[in-house]
């Protein structure tokens, strides 16, 4: 109470006609005092104090290990860049270090034409869309079902959920390709294909060969048991969890069911959620080479992975430095396989950010 009140007095004081004229009087004493310091001491209190050569410090090593880490990170993206433009006649002059001296752009020629970069980029999107999509809902609704319906065993599947993030894949490696090679469901292809379709001599099958092509990806998806699907269904639990049942409850009041308040409410609003999840849905199907070595063969549809390879037009027999040169190829390649990506990140970021921010991964 005493120093509240004599804040409220000295405020007083201030406002006052008195009180303003001391203030203007101490300004006029304190600006006299600063000019006829000199400028040396000026100088010296300002500039060579403990505390500012502390702050001057501190400022450098931070400017420092910023400068070390992004050289860290971004010389070998950059190094890839530069080698890329690079021709043969650059690998063998031993003055060029970074920067080609006789730049060209037959690198990126030769993969657009010769390695089907078209075609790869036509699938792989296609490929790519139609997981994200599937798996981006079907995760929305597991990671619904998890935050807001309590029911018998609802922590032991969720535990398993995160079991799966934890399972190295290769250790379900072959049981997925024998699923997929010889495709049935519960016997019904078995029972049709090699029972009555036979019998009537209509034809006969008793599996579906669903490798080389796009269904077993799709049908992943769709199962819930997609490439880091646990990853993204713990996401969407962590957001739903954030979201008040009050709204929830408003719309049941008003006569909405549990499907109709998801669609209406809930589904809009984590919309910025969705979009994250289906950002790296999208860009872990683009670059996958685990599935795509698995149910993909020679015979398949060509994929982002099979660009990888040196063109025929710029295949040079016996060159001296042919290691470096080829190696720079393939860089080249990578380059073209993360550039829709690189684009889609320089629009999408904002949704990204926000979308890891709810998620529950960080903070």
């Amino acid at each position: 109470m005493n120093l509240s009140f004599k804040k409220k007095s000295a405020a007083a004081q201030a406002s006052s006609p008195e009180g303003t004229k001391v203030l203007r009087e101490s300004k006029n004493r304190i600006r006299v005092d600063f000019e006829r310091t000199s400028r040396w001491q000026r100088f010296k209190i300002k500039y060579l104090s403990v505390s500012f050569v502390i702050d001057v410090l501190w400022y450098i090593f931070r400017l420092g290990l910023l400068i070390g880490v992004s050289y860290i990170i971004l010389q070998p993206f950059f190094s890839k860049i530069m080698s890329s433009f690079m021709s043969p006649n650059d690998f063998v002059d031993v003055t060029v270090k970074l920067i080609p001296r006789y730049p060209t752009l037959d690198t990126y020629r030769g993969i657009l034409r010769d390695n089907g970069y078209w075609t790869a980029l036509f699938n792989t999107t296609t490929l790519s869309l139609a997981c994200a999509i599937i798996q981006t809902f079907i995760c929305c609704l597991i990671g619904y079902g998890f935050a807001k319906f309590k029911f018998k065993g609802n922590k032991l599947l969720f535990a398993l959920v995160i079991f799966t993030m934890i399972v190295p894949h290769n250790t379900v490696k072959f049981a997925m390709l024998i699923k997929f090679k010889y495709f049935d469901i519960l016997g019904i292809f078995n029972f049709l294909g090699g029972g009555v379709f036979k019998w009537l001599k209509i034809f006969s099958f008793d599996s579906i060969d669903l490798t080389n092509t796009y269904w077993p990806l799709i049908l992943l998806s769709l199962g819930g048991l997609a490439f880091k699907n646990g990853l993204y269904i713990y996401m969407m639990r962590q957001f739903f969890r954030g979201v008040p049942d009050e709204l929830e409850e408003s719309a049941y009041i008003d006569g909405s069911g549990t499907f109709g308040t998801f669609m209406r409410i809930i589904l809009p609003l984590s919309i910025p959620m969705m979009i994250t999840i289906f950002l790296f849905s999208f860009s872990w199907q683009w670059t996958d080479n685990f599935y795509t070595n698995l149910f993909f063969t020679s015979s398949g549809p060509t994929l982002m992975p099979d660009i990888v390879a040196i063109p025929k037009s710029l295949f040079i027999k016996d060159f001296a430095a042919a290691t470096a040169y080829e190696a720079a190829i393939r860089n080249t390649c990578g380059l073209l396989i993360i550039a829709p990506l690189v684009i889609i990140y320089v629009f999408c970021q904002r949704y990204l950010v926000q979308g890891i921010e709810r998620s529950g991964i960080v903070g």
